[in-house]
């Protein structure tokens, strides 16, 4: 820890949480002081200027609301992150109103609060940075990796993925039934739930269902729920999904693999709102918003005769595209630094840098897994990453990319993930093991240690 790093303040009267704050804050470098209340805060030695400010709703004595607007008064602003376990939406729009960066509610997860902190820190310091610089001469926000601020999950400022938040901002608020497609691994469940979080039914449930994923014998259950002894096994009564999800939205994943024979009941909800369980005759309405997803093309499998046409147009009211990775490679560096902090902190490793080189690979592929791909990459790099160097490997399957390589068997066991990650660099440095552009520096090794290696793993030229 070093003493020009930020400084971030946490108040906090729950000791648990103040510890747990403050070693996850710690473990990316940040300096951290805790305070179990306001009057503490105000009253006790601390930096003049905290970097960042996390603070507790309900405190004992002057309310962390309060704390606010007695700040707010002083001459240096500095960022507040809200946290409560009484979040409510009158407290929330208090706080923002009142200037709060940000407000997440018990319990939140680390990822949360740590990108919560880091855009608080960086608009701090671009604050800072505007008083002193001229507005022509304010550098960009680099590292700034999220698309939008109100997007908390998704990350990526490419105009193809602007784009699509427009139209999610657009219909969001809306009660239209979405029809999300792209390819796997694009992302669509994190826009259904973009959706859902700018509606107004926001406070109300999320719930999912995977229709590729269930027995098309099962799916009806799934969705509409069944009474007891409705079916052989059907030993108590089950809630559907349309019950489940009532005045939340219902996301229906892989849209396109829903049977032909239970179309007709899916169109009848969207149209009528009205349902029956399996096993009972009694009708019953529903108050869902449903989002669909799908990477098949519906209107090829319509001409096909196997989706309903009425069904698809019924669906077709207000389309998303989700755009794959390789029409938005602008946003691959920021998925990769994401992912590379996401991993490093679960896996408990620093990561320093990532060279050049690598990051040209990744941008230059064309992830036909999409973000799923890169993210799985990214997963295994950290696990292999050494002495803070994250040298991601793309597949060899990507055309143009080390083609002459050959294919290297699945891994099995550590020692084959580790020999297969040395033979990747190795065939990409032509087998040169030392110099600035070696195998070494490629993997953020000594030479020596790299030569050890090699002959444990009996890897030879």
């Amino acid at each position: 820890m070093q003493e020009d790093h930020p400084c971030v303040c946490v108040v906090d009267d729950d000791q648990s949480t103040r510890e747990s704050l403050s070693n996850l804050l710690r473990s990316t470098g940040l300096n951290v002081q805790t305070f179990a209340s306001a009057h503490e805060f105000l009253t006790r030695q601390r930096p003049a200027a905290p970097s960042c400010l996390v603070l507790d709703v309900r405190l004992p004595g002057l309310s962390g609301l309060e704390l606010q607007q007695e700040l707010a008064q002083g001459q240096t602003p500095m960022p507040i992150i809200f946290i409560t376990g009484h979040g409510d939406i009158p407290m929330t729009v208090r706080a923002m109103k009142a200037g709060a960066s940000d407000f997440l509610t018990k319990p939140f997860r680390d990822e949360d609060l740590l990108n919560a902190v880091a855009q608080a820190l960086h608009h701090g310091h671009q604050r800072a940075s505007n008083t002193h610089t001229p507005a022509a001469a304010t550098p960009a926000a680099a590292d700034d990796c999220r698309s939008d601020s109100r997007f908390a999950e998704i990350v990526g400022q490419s105009a193809a993925l602007r784009h699509v938040l427009q139209q999610v901002d657009i219909v969001a608020p809306t009660d239209t039934t979405v029809l999300i497609d792209g390819e796997t691994g694009t992302g669509k469940e994190l826009i259904a739930r973009a959706l859902h979080h700018r509606s107004a039914r926001q406070t109300h449930p999320f719930v999912t269902l995977n229709c590729a994923a269930i027995p098309p014998g099962l799916l009806e259950s799934e969705l509409f729920g069944h009474e007891k002894g409705a079916f052989t096994g059907a030993l108590t009564q089950r809630l559907g999904r349309f019950e489940l999800a009532s005045g939340g939205t219902l996301f229906l994943d892989e849209i396109g693999d829903l049977p032909l024979e239970l179309q007709p009941k899916l169109l009848r909800v969207l149209q009528e709102h009205t349902f029956e369980r399996l096993g009972s005759s009694r009708t019953r309405r529903t108050n869902v918003r449903l989002v669909a997803a799908t990477h098949r093309d519906l209107l090829a499998m319509v001409q096909q005769g196997t989706f309903r046409e009425d069904l698809y147009y019924r669906l077709q009211i207000f389309p998303i595209t989700v755009p794959p990775l390789r029409e938005r490679r602008d946003d691959i560096p920021l998925l990769v630094r994401h992912f590379a902090q996401q991993y490093a902190h679960q896996m408990h490793k620093s990561i320093a840098s990532i060279p050049a080189e690598a990051m040209t690979e990744l941008v230059h592929y064309d992830w036909p897994g999409n973000v799923r791909e890169l993210q799985n990459v990214i997963a295994r790099a950290v696990i292999l990453s050494s002495h803070g160097v994250l040298w991601p490997q793309v597949p060899v399957r990507s055309p143009g990319a080390r083609s002459a390589a050959p294919v290297v068997p699945r891994p099995e066991t550590l020692d084959d993930a580790m020999r297969a990650y040395i033979l990747d660099a190795l065939h990409a440095t032509n087998w040169v093991v030392a110099g600035p552009h070696g195998a070494a520096a490629r993997l953020g090794m000594k030479r020596s240690t790299l030569a050890s290696r090699m002959a444990k793993l009996g890897i030879v030229r």
